[in-house]
C-alpha cells in the first residue's frame, strides 16, 4: 500500500543515499549513510535463505551495521533508533518472523514524518510492508497505511494520500476495528479540507464527532475538534472556531504535539481576529515545547507576521530571518503561508517593490500543490484587498460584538493561566 515509485532493490533507500551527499551538517550526512545501511539490513529479512549459512551471514551483517552506527553517529535518539531496528532485524530474522521489526520501523517513520522528510519517511513504510510481506500483521498493515496517508497529506499529494486512508478503512473493517476505521474517515476529511472542500468535511467533522463521543475516545474527539476549528476559520467564522480549538487542546493532554498543533490553530485565531498579544503567547508557549517541524515552522511564520500587525520592524526581520533558514523544511500550504505574509509584512512596511513577488511565489506554490483554499485568500489580495484593514476590521469586530466577545475572552485567559 505504502508505495513510493516502482523500484528494484538496487535503488532502493536512495533518498538516505542524497541525504548525505546534500547534507552540510556532518551529523546528518552520517545518519543518511547509516540509514541506507540499516535498511539494506531489513531487506534481507524478505530475501530467501539459500543456505544454513545464511543465518550466520545475516547476523555478521548485522554486528558490522551496528557497530557502524555507533563509530559513526553521536549518542542520542537517532542513533538509538537505527540499532533498535538492527537489533531487532536480528531478533526477527533468528525467529523468521519479520513483524518483530513493525515497532522499531514504524517508529522511525513516525520520528521523519515530524522532521518532514516525507520521502525518507515513505521509503521506510515500503522497506517494511516489503519485508513482512504476506506475514504483515492486521494491525501493523493498518498502521502503514495510516502513516501513508499522512505523510502523502502532508506532502501535498492528496489523491494518494485519500486512496492510502481508504486503505486502511477498509482493512479496518476487516477486522472490526471501529477506532481505526473512524481515524481513516478523519484522514479522508482533513484531506477533503486541504482541498478546500470545506462543506463536505464539515459535515464528516460532525459525524465523526458522534462517532468519537459514542466510543469514548479522547483522542479521536480531539482531533476531530480540531478539523472543525479549522474548517470554521477558513470559512471567515474565527470567534467560532477558537472554542474549538480550545476544546482540542484540553482533549488530546496526553497527545503533547497534536495538543500543541491545536494551540497554535489558537493563536492564529487569536491573530485574525487582531488579540496579537494573546496569539503571540500561544505561539510562544508552543515553540518552546514542540517537536514537530511542522508546528514550529507554523509557529515562527505567525510569530513574523504578528510583529508586521504591531508595525515591529526589528521583531519581523528577525523572525522572517528565522522562516527563510527553515523554508528547506517547509511542507507546501506552510511555504504558501510564509510568502502570503511575507508579502503581507513587507506592503505593511511600505516594501512594494518586494511585495508583489512574494504574492506571486505563495500562488504559484498553491497552484502547484492544489491549495484551492490559499489560491482564493491569495487572488483576492493580489486583486487589491488591503490586509492590513481586513485585519483592523476584524479587531474592531472584536469589540463590536458582545455576542462571542465572552468566550473569546475566556478562553483568552485561560491561554495566559497556562504554565509558561
Amino acid at each position: 500500500m505504502a508505495d513510493v515509485q516502482p523500484m528494484g532493490l538496487g535503488l532502493a533507500h536512495v533518498v538516505f543515499l542524497e541525504r548525505a551527499v546534500r547534507e552540510e551538517a556532518s551529523s546528518q550526512s552520517r545518519f543518511g549513510q547509516a540509514a541506507f545501511l540499516v535498511l539494506r539490513l531489513v531487506d534481507l529479512l524478505g530475501a530467501p535463505s539459500t543456505d544454513e549459512r545464511s543465518a550466520d551471514q545475516f547476523g555478521y551483517q548485522a554486528a558490522a551495521t551496528a557497530r557502524y552506527c555507533s563509530e559513526q553517529l553521536e549518542p542520542g535518539p537517532e542513533m538509538d533508533r537505527l540499532l533498535d531496528i538492527v537489533s531487532s532485524a536480528a531478533h526477527a530474522h533468528r525467529r523468521r518472523n519479520t513483524n518483530l521489526i513493525a515497532a522499531a520501523m514504524l517508529d522511525l517513520s513516525r520520528d521523519l514524518i515530524a522532521a518532514s522528510r516525507f520521502e525518507e519517511a515513505l521509503d521506510v513504510l515500503v522497506t517494511f510492508e516489503r519485508s513482512a510481506g504476506a506475514q504483515i500483521e492486521p494491525s501493523a498493515a493498518i498502521t502503514v497505511a495510516m502513516l501513508t496517508g499522512r505523510t502523502k497529506r502532508l506532502a501535498a499529494r492528496f489523491d494518494e494520500a485519500e486512496v492510502a486512508y481508504r486503505h486502511a478503512g477498509r482493512l479496518s473493517a476487516a477486522v472490526s476495528d471501529r477506532r481505526m476505521e473512524a481515524f481513516s474517515r478523519l484522514g479522508c476529511a482533513i484531506v477533503l479540507q486541504s482541498r478546500g472542500n470545506l462543506p463536505e468535511a464539515e459535515r464528516e467533522y460532525l459525524r465523526l464527532l458522534e462517532d468519537a463521543r459514542a466510543l469514548a475516545d479522547r483522542s479521536l474527539e480531539g482531533q476531530v475538534e480540531h478539523g472543525l476549528g479549522v474548517v470554521l476559520g477558513n470559512r471567515g467564522q474565527i470567534p467560532d472556531s477558537v472554542p474549538h480549538f480550545w476544546r482540542a487542546f484540553e482533549l488530546l493532554e496526553d497527545d503533547p504535539e497534536e495538543a500543541l498543533a491545536s494551540l497554535s490553530n489558537l493563536g492564529y485565531s487569536f491573530g485574525r481576529l487582531g488579540l496579537v498579544e494573546s496569539a503571540e503567547r500561544a505561539f510562544r508557549f508552543v515553540l518552546q515545547r514542540a517537536h514537530r517541524v511542522e508546528v514550529i515552522n507554523n509557529c515562527m511564520v505567525e510569530l513574523m507576521h504578528c510583529a508586521s500587525y504591531r508595525r515591529d520592524r526589528v521583531g519581523f526581520a528577525r523572525w522572517s530571518s528565522e522562516c527563510t533558514r527553515a523554508v528547506a523544511t517547509m511542507q507546501p500550504n506552510t511555504l504558501t503561508d510564509y510568502h502570503l505574509k511575507l508579502g503581507i509584512g513587507l506592503a505593511r512596511f511600505g516594501r512594494f517593490d518586494r511585495s508583489p513577488n512574494e504574492l506571486r511565489l505563495a500562488l504559484d506554490v498553491a497552484r502547484a500543490h492544489g491549495l484551492h483554499e490559499f489560491e482564493f485568500r491569495i487572488e483576492r489580495i493580489a486583486a487589491g484587498l488591503n490586509a492590513c484593514e481586513q485585519m483592523q476590521a476584524e479587531h474592531e469586530a472584536v469589540v463590536k460584538t458582545p455576542a462571542w466577545a465572552a468566550t473569546i475572552d475566556a478562553v483568552s485567559r485561560a491561554l495566559a493561566g497556562l504554565v509558561p
